[in-house]
């Protein structure tokens, strides 16, 4: 992955020094985004500049604007839903398969034949490329399928978020094409909505752009104009080419993210309060968890059961809240690991078992780049390591392990070890007691272990992940919680 810069503005965390914008953490989110979807950092955010620059010339007004812009950093919100099942199909790695088929243009069949000819089984001997590839082609419905779940995933987190109708119809029609044969549903002209026609020319024109130029760029907006795309937003697009001053700026990877941050419409920019700071950081474990159908509720159960613990502990409202977050975006960075490795049913190399302990090392990196979360962001990132120092990555000492990284990792592993899987079921409270016990004092912190252990055993944590609604208003009924002690006078 390559390495993100944190942002050189200074952000502010709320309820501790100030105001924090909700584009400021929605765009440092975006890299996570790019991440899962394959492209190269910053995808989303120059398509963003894009989109409102079309936008603009478009003649939309501020509504709409502000609709389209939101809906331009969230349109890979789903792109984590169909990771498993590309991968399984295809048999290659996710993140480049994806970025491979965007640039193809899926009406050619001939080239669309043989980019997925190219695409399956990379790596793999020629048995298994065959295989793969006559999977693929004794699936019609491959491509609809996958969109759609793409898409419906993003509309629904954009929902979710509070952001207006327009923005989640814009994100679930943005692979729609202007001559009906997008995807899903195979809207047409003018049936589609113009946010997102102005989405799909916008990120489309960004990944050539990012790998071959502005010229190849524009003219393969041309030469898709009236097949993928709306006619005169390509007239539009293509009217800028002499403007290389502008083109060039898309590549200040630095200052990419203040640019999009001050693109926002609106005379008063949206506050990214505590409570849309917990909507932002579920519906971004919404979309680690969808990565692989092997974790599916692990990042909001590992949430849950980190508040519990804390509360039991004793821990106050600000520090529950921010174990709250962390445990919701620790595992952020295997976005960036391949289905192929996460879902492999197999055991794994000691290259695919080196790749899997990279992602505490992404989770790092990516919330570091988010200044609201930036605060917690070594906390969540060490949910692997131990206190003898044999854990992972970093074989971080006990002595520098914090509180809430230390609590992370108990409810991690009790997690893990209690889920039921594809391959397993999950395993009973005493069972997982008796496996975490051997590492109290070496792996475990004793006194959150002892109050895990009590909360397990009195059957808090089986009520916590019997929660069915994925919604973060539970999560944040959790904070206040009572202490350990009075924990352990219920038990006794």
């Amino acid at each position: 992955m390559p390495r993100l810069t944190p942002r050189s503005t200074a952000a502010f965390v709320p309820g501790r020094t100030g105001t924090v914008r909700l584009a400021d953490v929605i765009a440092a989110l975006t890299y996570a985004l790019d991440l899962t979807e394959g492209q190269r950092p910053g995808h989303t955010l120059r398509s963003t500049v894009i989109a409102m620059r079309l936008g603009e010339a478009a003649g939309l007004d501020r509504e709409a604007l502000g609709a389209l812009y939101y809906a331009a950093l969230l349109k890979d919100s789903g792109c984590s839903s169909n990771a498993a099942r590309m991968s399984a199909l295809f048999g290659s790695p996710d993140q480049e398969l994806k970025r491979s088929m965007r640039l193809v243009d899926w009406h050619d069949r001939w080239k669309l034949a043989m980019r997925t000819a190219r695409s399956c089984g990379v790596g793999l001997n020629p048995v298994y490329r065959i295989r793969h590839f006559l999977m693929v082609a004794k699936t019609p419905s491959l491509t609809r399928e996958i969109i759609q779940t793409r898409c419906e995933r993003g509309a629904q987190i954009a929902h979710v978020l509070g952001f207006p109708a327009a923005t989640s119809e814009a994100i679930l029609y943005v692979d729609e094409h202007w001559c009906g044969l997008g995807h899903p549903f195979g809207l047409a002209g003018q049936e589609i909505p113009l946010l997102s026609r102005i989405l799909l020319l916008a990120q489309t024109v960004e990944a050539y752009w990012s790998e071959h130029g502005t010229a190849a760029a524009l003219d393969m907006a041309r030469k898709r104009r009236g097949t993928w795309f709306d006619p005169t937003l390509v007239d539009l697009i293509t009217g800028w080419r002499r403007d290389g001053g502008w083109w060039d700026t898309l590549r200040d990877l630095h200052g990419l993210d203040d640019a999009v941050v001050a693109l926002e419409p609106g005379s008063a920019p949206l506050v990214a309060t505590d409570e849309r700071l917990d909507r932002i950081a579920f519906a971004f474990a919404a979309v680690i968890d969808a990565k692989t159908p092997f974790t599916a509720r692990h990042s909001s159960n590992v949430a849950r059961y980190a508040v519990g613990i804390a509360g039991a502990m004793g821990s106050d409202t600000v520090v529950n809240r921010d174990i709250l977050r962390a445990g919701l975006l620790h595992d952020i960075g295997k976005l960036g690991v391949s289905n192929r490795i996460l879902d492999k049913p197999a055991k794994l190399t000691d290259e695919e078992f080196a790749e899997i302990r990279k992602h505490p090392t992404w989770t790092l990196e990516i919330l570091q780049h988010v200044g609201a979360f930036r605060h917690f962001s070594t906390d969540a990132a060490h949910h692997h390591e131990r206190l003898d120092g044999r854990g992972y990555p970093w074989h971080v000492p006990g002595h520098q392990l914090s509180y809430t990284a230390r609590v992370l990792a108990v409810a991690d592993v009790y997690e893990a070890l209690t889920a039921n899987r594809p391959y397993r079921d999950g395993l009973p409270v005493h069972k997982v007691v008796d496996i975490m016990s051997s590492d109290r004092s070496t792996a475990f912190d004793p006194d959150i272990f002892d109050a895990a252990v009590a909360l397990a055993e009195a059957g808090t944590f089986a009520a916590l992940s019997a929660v069915t609604e994925d919604g973060f208003e539970q999560l944040q009924a959790l904070v206040p919680m009572p202490t350990f002690e009075e924990r352990k006078g219920q038990v006794a």
